[in-house]
């Protein structure tokens, strides 16, 4: 199921109608569980994406400051849970929290997946940091951007993720990841 489905559509009416066996994409309910205790068959793809970029690193999340700028259901909360069961130590923000700066520079991972163009800027970033974004926008001139200021802030990043080109292609393979153990099972 492609989310976000069109308003007129009941979303929790359709995830509860998939199988969750045949979930490769980790959103019905029993799958959300199974990630919050950590006992899973499949990971949300673009979460499990951002995990495999940070691995490719040679950053350990565990014992680091790791900040998740988003809180949705899709992206957010299943990434916190993953930094989480890496041993990170999480720290879950989003567009309305105040003094989101202070806490984003404490950050030596920061994911941004807010969805507001260049939302993250170079001040608000830990030299050395390692930054994934998520974020999927068009600037004021509708060419396609990320929810980081790119340019700014990869002179500070230790490693940064490009949009497009980033997260994206890592999701589209955690998919095929998913189907293919779909089948297995």
């Amino acid at each position: 199921m492609q989310l976000p489905l069109p308003k007129h559509i009941a979303e929790e009416r359709i995830l509860l109608s998939i199988d969750p066996k045949k979930d490769v994409d980790a959103f019905h309910p029993v799958n959300v569980g199974k990630i919050m205790i950590g006992d899973f068959d499949f990971l949300p793809c673009t979460p499990a994406g951002v995990m495999e970029l940070i691995r490719e690193s040679g950053v350990d999340p565990a014992g680091k400051d790791c900040v998740v700028v988003g809180r949705s259901n899709i992206v957010g909360k299943p990434q916190a849970m993953l930094l989480l069961h890496a041993n990170g130590t999480v720290t879950i923000c989003h567009s309305r929290t105040k003094e989101l700066a202070e806490k984003t520079r404490k950050a030596d991972i920061l994911v941004a997946a807010v969805g507001i163009a260049n939302f993250i800027t170079a001040d608000m970033v830990k030299e050395g940091a390692v930054v994934i974004d998520v974020g999927m926008n068009r600037d004021e001139n509708g060419k396609l951007c990320g929810d980081v200021d790119f340019e700014a802030v990869k002179e500070k990043a230790a490693a940064i993720t490009p949009v497009p080109g980033g997260v994206g292609p890592m999701t589209i393979a955690m998919l095929m990841k998913n189907a293919v153990k779909a089948a297995q099972l």
